[in-house]
C-alpha cells in the first residue's frame, strides 16, 4: 500500500481510490438498479414492499449526495495510508504473518465490529440534538432506491468512513480481508435500500437465518425511522428491542405476495405506483 502511494504520489492515489469506489458503487447499485428496478420489475412488483416506488428527483437527491459521501470515502483511505506510514495500525501485508484462518477470521471480526459500530452511531444520529444535522439527508428517501446506499449527509459520511480508520488500531488485518469487507458491506447496503424483498418466504422462521436483517427490515427504518436501526444483523435490535413490532409480520405478508396473473381476478393486485 505504502510502495503504491510513494510511487503514485498522494492525489493519483485520492483518485484512484476514487475511481475505485465509483465502480464497486455503480457496479452493485447499478446492477441492482437494471435488473431489478428495470428488466424485473413487472415481475416482481408483487415484491415491493411498499407497494410503490420513488420518483426520479428522489433518486437524484440519492445520486447527489453518495457522490459527496464516495469523495469522503476516499479521503478516509488517504488517512488509513498516513497511519499506516506512522506505524499506527496493525495492517500486515504478508498473509503468512498470520495464516489464512485468522484471514477468515479477521473478515468475520470486522463485519461484526461494523455492525455494532453502526448500530451504536446509528442510534447516535437519531438523537433530536443530531438528526436535522447529520442524518436527515439519508431518510429524505422514506422508500429508498439502490442509489441510497451512500446517500449521506457529509457530517454522516466522516462517521461511516470512520470504522476502517478505528479498526486498524487494534485488529491485525491485511488488505485482503479489507477488500473482501468492502464488497460484503457495499452488497448489504445496496441489498437493503433495495425497496424489493428478495428472501424467500420462511426466511425468518428459522432461527439461525432471521438473526439475518432482510431488506424489508432497513426499508421499515426509512418509512418508520425510530426502529431497526441494525446494519447486517439482527441482534443488537433483539438485545436492545428497537425491532419495529410489526418487523416480522410485514415480512411475511410481503413474501406471502402472490405474483399477478392475468385473467385470474382472485390473486391480490399490487398496484406499482409513483409517489
Amino acid at each position: 500500500m505504502n510502495e503504491i502511494v510513494d510511487q503514485m504520489g498522494y492525489t493519483a492515489y485520492y483518485f484512484l481510490t476514487l475511481g475505485m469506489l465509483w465502480f464497486r458503487y455503480i457496479l452493485m447499485a447499478g446492477i441492482a438498479y437494471v435488473f431489478v428496478w428495470m428488466i424485473y420489475k413487472e415481475r416482481l412488483k408483487h415484491k415491493i414492499i411498499q407497494n410503490k416506488l420513488p420518483e426520479k428527483d428522489k433518486i437524484s437527491h440519492e445520486l447527489k449526495y453518495s457522490a459527496i459521501s464516495l469523495a469522503i470515502f476516499a479521503a478516509s483511505g488517504i488517512l488509513v495510508v498516513l497511519m499506516k506510514k506512522a506505524g499506527w495500525t496493525f495492517i500486515y501485508d504478508k498473509v503468512e504473518d498470520y495464516g489464512v484462518p485468522y484471514l477468515l477470521f479477521s473478515i468475520i471480526a470486522l463485519i461484526f465490529l461494523h455492525d455494532t459500530y453502526f448500530y451504536w452511531t446509528h442510534r447516535m444520529m437519531h438523537h433530536p440534538l443530531l438528526f436535522k444535522k447529520m442524518h436527515l439527508v439519508h431518510h429524505k428517501s422514506t422508500n429508498p432506491s439502490p442509489w441510497a446506499a451512500f446517500s449521506f449527509h457529509p457530517y454522516e459520511a466522516v462517521v461511516e468512513a470512520g470504522i476502517v480508520p478505528l479498526v486498524i488500531l487494534f485488529l491485525p488485518v491485511h488488505t485482503t480481508a479489507l477488500i473482501v469487507f468492502f464488497f460484503y458491506s457495499n452488497f448489504l447496503n445496496v441489498l437493503g435500500h433495495l425497496s424489493f424483498e428478495l428472501f424467500p418466504k420462511g426466511f425468518i422462521e428459522n432461527r439461525i437465518l432471521r438473526l439475518h436483517n432482510s431488506t424489508t427490515h432497513h426499508n421499515m427504518h426509512h418509512k418508520y425511522f425510530n426502529c431497526n436501526y441494525s446494519l447486517y444483523f439482527n441482534i443488537w435490535d433483539r438485545i436492545m428491542r428497537t425491532n419495529h413490532e410489526n418487523y416480522f409480520d410485514t415480512f411475511r405478508e410481503v413474501t406471502n405476495r402472490e405474483p399477478e396473473v392475468a385473467g385470474d381476478s382472485n390473486l391480490r393486485e399490487v398496484k406499482v405506483q409513483r409517489v
